[in-house]
C-alpha cells in the first residue's frame, strides 16, 4: 500500500509540474470496482444473417398412409406399334361346317333285261346313310336340296334305252344303240332339285328292235350314283 502512496506521490509531482496542478491521487488510481448493476432491457432484434451452409440429410421418416386415388387423366397419345407376340397355342377342333349327308354308290350283281321298272342294285359301295333301298332299287330323299346323279352300265346285246325318273317322270333319257353281240357303254348324269319324300331311280324303258340288257359279272360293272350337292333347308335360298 506504501508503495501505491509513494506512485501516486510521484505521479502528482509529475502531473503537476507539467500541468501546474497537482490534481488527487483518486484522479490518477482507479477506485474499488462497485457492485453490477442491474440487468438492461433487451436490446432490439438484429439484422436478419446470412443464410447458413446447406445441413447434412436426416434420417428418412416414417411411410405415411396411402393417400386417396386421384382423378383419371387425360387419354394419352397413342404410342409406337410393338413387336409382334408369340403364337398362341392351337384351338380345340370346331364342328365340321357341312353336317348335311346324303350319298350312295351302287352297282349290279347280275344282269338284267327288266324293262318298264326300276333297276335294282344290290351291290353297294357306299350306303351310310341308307337313303337308297336296294330292295326297291329307288333312292328316297330325306334332306331337300340339290343332288347329283350319275349312271355308267356295261350294255349287252343290240343296244338298250335308260331313263332317270324322278316320281315316275322322266329326268333323261339315254339310248345305247350297238348292233353286235360284243358289250358296249352307256352314262348320263344330271342335277336335279329334290324335296323330301321324292324318289329317284334308273329304269329300262320301251320296247323295240332293242334287244339289249344291262350287264355285270366279276370282270364289269355296271354303276348307279348319286350325293347331295347343297342343301336347301327351311330359311335358305335355293340356287
Amino acid at each position: 500500500m506504501a508503495g501505491w502512496l509513494v506512485l501516486c506521490v510521484l505521479a502528482g509531482v509529475w502531473s503537476r509540474g507539467q500541468a501546474g496542478d497537482w490534481g488527487s491521487c483518486a484522479e490518477l488510481m482507479g477506485g474499488v470496482p462497485g457492485t453490477p448493476g442491474l440487468d438492461g432491457q433487451p436490446g432490439r432484434d438484429g439484422r436478419e444473417g446470412r443464410p447458413g451452409e446447406l445441413g447434412e440429410g436426416g434420417d428418412g421418416g416414417v411411410r405415411g398412409e396411402r393417400g386417396d386415388p386421384g382423378e383419371p387423366g387425360d387419354a394419352g397419345s397413342f404410342g409406337l406399334r410393338g413387336f409382334p407376340g408369340v403364337p398362341g397355342s392351337q384351338g380345340q377342333s370346331g364342328e365340321e361346317p357341312f353336317v348335311y349327308r346324303s350319298a350312295f354308290s351302287v352297282g349290279l350283281r347280275a344282269s338284267t333285261s327288266t324293262v318298264d321298272a326300276p333297276v335294282v342294285f344290290t351291290k353297294a359301295f357306299y350306303n351310310e346313310q341308307h337313303h337308297y333301298d336296294n330292295i326297291s332299287g329307288k333312292f328316297r330323299c330325306f334332306i331337300p336340296g340339290l343332288y347329283f346323279f350319275t349312271f355308267h352300265l356295261t350294255v349287252q346285246g343290240d343296244g338298250v334305252r335308260v331313263g332317270l325318273y324322278r316320281n315316275g317322270a322322266v329326268v333323261s333319257l339315254t339310248l345305247d344303240q350297238f348292233l353286235t353281240s360284243d358289250l358296249d357303254q352307256a352314262s348320263g348324269s344330271a342335277v336335279v332339285s329334290l324335296t323330301h319324300g321324292d324318289q329317284v331311280w334308273l329304269q329300262v324303258y320301251g320296247t323295240g328292235r332293242e334287244e339289249g340288257r344291262i350287264y355285270a359279272d366279276v370282270n364289269n360293272d355296271s354303276i348307279f350314283t348319286g350325293f347331295l350337292l347343297r342343301p336347301c333347308l327351311p330359311g335358305q335360298p335355293w340356287w
